[in-house]
């Protein structure tokens, strides 16, 4: 099967009781014969169609870009758009497969993921201080702006994060002390691309650096983000037992849980009219993630009240009993690929092992396509039946790899 076409579901009763490495490595199977290569959420500029026009046109980029992203069929082939690696999916698959090579000590996943490492160096953008992650690797189109964004243009502090996690998991597992010096660099990017500033309630960081310097944009703030940037300081704060940067981390995530609604949960911007996004699921479950490997690593409860308010909010609103993830806190549909990884990888930080496989469960149901392909969204009347590399892929191969890393740990 090629990477342009889809499959018809299959029956996946086995399958969603199959051992989880098995089901984990088929994923990544899928994605190493693709070269980890694909079309991506929100892609549509990368149509050579629409390059190949002798002007461009901002409506016409956002009608291109919004109409594939929001299609009920993949309309990507018809369009002519470009496959490619995505940076941050780099980062997933490197971290499941060294998972997987964990878990099996077959040289071919740590061969897999030396390579997707060496690709993250490769890729990164030098034009920041310090270490920092690629963007989309695809032009965007947004409404404040004439022409469309270039690929590498920005370089944000989610991908970085992701990055350096896969960075410091391969300098301990492959013996590479060399990608944890370069992961350390990346404190600079944090603290002077990303614009880090004291405030009253902690600490915040923007979202994106532009090429050149700060993105001066300072607000709105992206929670999640900073949620992440957050966890990305104290990873490198423990590694290199560097206190300064955990005491950063922990002031960025003072503010983040100063922004917990009454609900339990967090809007996506602050303030939160900056974004159409409400308290959506994927991204509330980044922020509890981050806050629950603080309490690892830290070993402090200082969050812990809001760990369970939030993790209530998780679980009761933003999930249904049989695992389902729901789209927000209003909206059931769609149901998400991503969303669905991201509650396996935050419930399993959170111990709750039962309803991470519940999850698990209802995704390799609804969404899996069979031979390690899963589907991208179910709609409330259809499926979107074909494959987004980072947004199912990567996501799922590193949610089954976290789960199963964790099962064997409660084990031993």
């Amino acid at each position: 099967m090629t990477a342009t076409q889809t499959t018809e579901p299959r029956d996946v009763e086995s399958t969603s009781r199959a051992p989880i490495v098995s089901l984990c490595r088929e994923t990544l199977a899928y994605a190493r014969e693709r070269d980890y290569t694909g079309w991506d959420y929100a892609d549509g500029l990368s149509s050579a169609s629409l390059q190949k026009l002798p002007f461009e046109s901002k409506l016409l980029n956002l009608a291109v870009q919004e109409g594939i992203k929001r299609a009920p069929v993949n309309l990507r082939p018809y369009f002519s758009v470009e496959q490619r690696r995505n940076y941050k999916g780099a980062a997933l698959f490197a971290m499941a497969n060294l998972d997987v090579y964990a878990l099996t000590g077959e040289e071919t996943y740590a061969r897999e993921a030396r390579n997707l490492v060496e690709w993250l160096l490769a890729a990164d953008n030098d034009w920041c201080r310090g270490f920092c992650g690629g963007g989309h690797r695809h032009p965007l189109q947004d409404l404040s702006s004439e022409t469309a964004s270039t690929p590498g243009e920005v370089s944000g502090v989610v991908s970085t994060c992701y990055a350096v996690q896969a960075l410091l998991q391969a300098a301990d597992v492959l013996e590479e002390p060399e990608y944890a010096r370069v992961a350390r660099t990346t404190t600079e990017f944090v603290f002077e691309s990303l614009d880090y500033t004291e405030c009253n309630e902690g600490a915040r960081i923007n979202y994106t650096a532009e090429n050149g310097g700060k993105n001066e944009a300072s607000a709105p703030y992206t929670l999640n983000a900073n949620a992440l940037g957050a966890r990305l300081l104290l990873e490198l704060g423990a590694h290199f037992d560097e206190q300064r940067w955990c005491e950063a981390g922990e002031a960025i995530l003072d503010y983040v849980a100063s922004k917990q609604t009454a609900t339990g949960g967090w809007m996506y911007t602050d303030p939160p009219t900056a974004s159409h996004l409400s308290m959506d699921n994927f991204h509330n479950g980044f922020i509890l993630e981050s806050l629950l490997r603080y309490r690892e690593l830290a070993d402090s409860s200082r969050f812990d009240a809001t760990i369970d308010r939030g993790l209530s909010f998780y679980r009761a609103e933003l999930f249904a009993d049989d695992g389902a993830p729901n789209w927000d806190e209003s909206s059931a549909y769609p149901q998400d690929t991503h969303a669905a990884a991201q509650g396996i990888i935050t419930f399993t930080a959170a111990g709750d092992l039962e309803f991470a496989r519940r999850i698990i469960d209802w995704t390799t149901d609804a969404l899996y396509a069979g031979d390690g392909q899963f589907y991208y969204q179910q709609r409330r009347f259809y499926t979107k039946r074909f494959t987004l590399m980072r947004w199912c892929q990567a996501w799922m191969a590193y949610a089954l790899s976290t789960y199963e890393r964790a099962r064997r740990d409660r084990q031993v």
